[in-house]
């Protein structure tokens, strides 16, 4: 036999009351009703618009193509190097079967290594400018001085290195026919010209791998920047002055130019995105043909070398340290790509409630349930236990962000929970 449902908020009229109003006390509201403000229920956040299929099915696109271009760099580099001396060392006495790879004028090497730089430029450069505009939130010159840069470094060292290849190439060869001094005459009269041939091709794959996986990284958490923006809007509704959101910091105009920006450029950066992603699998493919089929082990292991601590130098030394121009990627008016707070619910308390209606924040200070700090430690807690101290969550997400709300809605709680307790002992 089914039992009257319980109302989730005890009656606020009073036993006594009548009419509407009690009527209205008693119905299922979510903790925190009439006597929590607009302004105190915090947790209460504007939802997402409507996700279409195509959404669904374009992240599903930018999700894959993440795990292909940000697999482990480091890992990748230590790959790049093993395998040109592996495999490269393996085809100089041991020579692979013949593919279409192989062919020097197979369809890949005429129109993609040749000008392979050509094509990288042709994804990075519109993506590291339209990325870094946006994160600048329109600053111009921030994004001329601070990330494009980038790009014309790395071109530099391209164009520097190839060259000095074809150098040492020149300098220190010689012709198989006697009479001929050049290299350009040498070849001109049908004859080949031996000499330590750095491998250009394994210098172009690898640098341009490296730079790509490098100037991809903007995309990492690029979707949050919608969820930051919405959340701002609303804290600067209510008047909200606190909380750990990253646009916090801007001024109205940089917080309008960032949602056009966002808006406008978004579907253009993830095309660029799977472009890059699918350019930088090429690359990596091409290389393994240039492995197999090209040059002599020590000559594509020196390239690969030069091409490693070149992205070394730049990205993991230069970039990072912010002592001179330009920034890393990523980098702008604010830091999207922070770790995300975890809120985890403790097992010695319900689901939705705290301690006593005490709220710990995560410095270890207490709030009562008038929504006062109180300075100190609880019961001789670590640091990072007060850190998991929770207030009432949801799928793992807080529902509140304001001290007094959450101590309303735990209270509550635990006054409906006695009152439940006390029934049942009662018909028991």
């Amino acid at each position: 036999m089914a039992t009257k449902r319980r109302p989730l908020r005890p009656n606020l009229g009073g036993s006594g009351s009548s009419g509407p109003q009690s009527s209205n006390s008693n119905m299922n509201f979510r903790p925190g009703g009439p006597d929590i403000t607009r302004s105190e229920a915090r947790g209460t956040r504007p939802t997402a618009a409507p996700t279409s299929i195509r959404e669904i099915l374009v992240m599903g696109v930018i999700h894959l193509c993440k795990k292909t271009i940000f697999f482990n760099t480091d890992l990748k580099v230590a790959l790049y190097l093993g395998s040109l001396f592996i495999i490269s060392l393996i085809g100089d006495f041991l020579p692979f079967p013949k593919t279409y790879f192989a062919r020097s004028d197979n369809l890949f090497n005429l129109y993609f290594v040749k000008i392979g730089w050509g094509w990288t430029l042709l994804f990075v450069v519109p993506f590291t400018i339209l990325s870094s505009y946006t994160i600048t939130c329109g600053d111009m010159k921030r994004m001329l001085r601070h990330h494009l840069p980038r790009v014309l470094i790395a071109t530099f060292f391209w164009f520097f290195w190839t060259k000095l290849f074809n150098i040492v190439e020149t300098s220190y060869g010689r012709c198989t026919t006697k009479g001929y001094a050049s290299k350009s005459s040498c070849l001109k009269a049908g004859h080949l010209w031996q000499g330590f041939d750095i491998s250009g091709h394994a210098f172009i794959l690898i640098h341009s791998s490296l730079v790509l996986i490098e100037e991809a990284r903007p995309i990492i958490k690029w979707e949050t920047i919608k969820e930051h923006l919405r959340n701002e809007l609303h804290n600067r509704s209510v008047s909200e002055t606190s909380g750990s959101n990253p646009l916090r910091a801007l001024n109205e105009e940089q917080i309008r130019s960032l949602k056009f920006l966002y808006n406008r450029w978004t579907p253009i950066i993830r095309t660029l995105f799977i472009g890059m992603a699918a350019l930088q699998l090429l690359w990596d493919i091409m290389l393994v043909g240039t492995m197999l089929y090209y040059h002599r082990m020590i000559e594509k292991v020196i390239s690969g070398i030069i091409a490693i601590l070149t992205w070394y130098f730049t990205y993991r030394f230069w970039y990072p340290t912010n002592g001179l121009l330009p920034e890393a990627p990523g980098n702008g008016v604010f830091y999207y790509q922070r770790e995300s707070f975890v809120f985890k619910r403790p097992t010695h308390l319900p689901s939705c409630s705290t301690q006593a209606g005490v709220q710990v924040s995560p410095g270890g200070a207490r709030a009562n349930a008038n929504g006062q700090w109180q300075s100190g430690k609880l019961g001789g807690q670590s640091q990072q236990q007060q850190q998991q101290q929770q207030i009432p969550t949801f799928m793992g997400m807080p529902l509140f962000t304001n001290v007094k709300a959450a101590a309303s809605a735990a209270s509550l709680l635990q006054a409906e929970q006695k009152k439940r307790e006390q029934q049942a002992s009662l018909e028991s």
